[in-house]
């Protein structure tokens, strides 16, 4: 039981899109370039499971006042993606792991 191996830190709980989500959720203004180094993924994967999240209806995205940066609104009533999970919704995970209300 006590063992650990190569292969027990090959996975995690929680997938890239989650890891982004939750980045997006604690920082709507946040630069994709830090959700990547926060992430340990590329500026270009993340800007992809970005688009990924907007046209599943988890998040929007709009230019910032600045017209610089773009800001991130979070769909909290959305729900999850798996059968076993479908029931609910994202605000859950958001409130637990990313402290959001």
């Amino acid at each position: 039981m006590g063992e650990t191996s190569a292969h027990a830190s090959d996975w995690t709980f929680l997938t890239n899109h989650a890891r982004v989500l939750l980045a997006i959720a604690r920082d709507p203004g946040v630069r994709l370039r830090d959700v990547a180094a926060e992430c340990g993924l590329t500026e270009r994967t993340v800007q992809a499971i970005v688009s990924d999240l907007e046209a599943a209806g988890y998040l929007t995205r709009t230019r910032a006042e600045d017209a610089r940066r773009n800001r991130y609104t979070i769909a909290p009533d959305s729900r999850f993606r798996h059968p076993a999970e479908a029931g609910h919704e994202i605000a859950g995970l958001l409130r637990l792991l990313a402290g959001t209300q």
